[in-house]
């Protein structure tokens, strides 16, 4: 009786054993699985299948079906939301005609397009995310830190008044007159073409916001000196000094040595 007594306790014991165990398993899947919606019905969703369409139809032909690039065009894996909502948004991308650059010019898509494209995009393998209005607001910014931040980064490039200028192998940097500020900080973020990245390790989100702080002072500046001609430097100056200058010098000293 005593071995048929321990034989069922071990019985009992293993069934409660494996109660528990279900129990507990249950419990953790409940905590942690994710919600029964599908995932084809979230907003977020939608928004990827809707880019991905967008995707197909304007830029698979040269980033591929998929957006690993091709022998005309790089891999948009990685690249994040930020760099569409750039290249996109200031019309850059799609491309009119292939050469060193990628020019500004007006822009195809709504930005609700963009926004599809751009989650599309992310989809495929994350990297930067678009701004939010928070992140480009400047009612904070120092203006001073952003022009000391911009002539040490900036101006090497872009001159010190942001007016842009020419590069090597035809390559130059573009005016920031016109640039939004969220497109000002999707550029430091994603460095399109030869302009170096700066990430929020390098320029943190403060010092970005201080950076578009003092590139849009700089478009209600007055010019006390006269006109501005560009204020790209000394070269137009020169330019006037010897062509309007100098040439009204000659035009009068031929005209005395006529009269006399």
């Amino acid at each position: 009786m005593s071995a048929a007594r321990t034989v069922r306790r071990r019985r009992v014991s293993a069934y409660v054993v494996v109660f528990v165990a279900l129990g507990i398993i249950g419990a953790a899947y409940a905590a942690f699985a994710p919600s029964g919606r599908a995932e084809s019905n979230t907003p977020n969703a939608d928004m990827i299948a809707r880019g991905n369409a967008l995707f197909l139809q304007g830029c698979s032909s040269c980033h591929g079906l998929s957006g690993q690039g091709s022998s005309v065009a790089p891999s948009l894996i990685g690249v994040g939301g930020a760099a569409v909502d750039f290249q996109v948004g200031t019309g850059r991308m799609p491309l009119a005609l292939r050469g060193t650059q990628a020019n500004k010019k007006p822009v195809r898509y709504s930005q609700s397009d963009i926004d599809a494209l751009a989650a599309y995009v992310e989809s495929l393998g994350g990297g930067p995310t678009q701004p939010t209005d928070a992140d480009v607001d400047t009612t904070g910014a120092d203006v001073a830190e952003g022009g000391e931040l911009f002539r040490t980064n900036c101006a090497s490039c872009h001159n010190f008044t942001g007016e842009g200028g020419a590069l090597a192998h035809g390559l130059y940097a573009p005016s920031l007159t016109n640039t939004t500020p969220k497109h000002i900080y999707e550029a430091m973020l994603t460095g399109p073409s030869n302009m170096p990245v700066f990430g929020n390790k390098t320029l943190t989100p403060e010092e970005k916001r201080d950076v578009i702080k003092y590139v849009v002072s700089l478009r209600d500046q007055a010019d006390p000196g006269g006109a501005a001609l560009g204020r790209i430097g000394p070269v137009p100056e020169g330019l006037v000094g010897w062509a309007a200058g100098i040439g009204l010098l000659v035009i009068a000293a031929v005209w005395i040595g006529a009269r006399a």
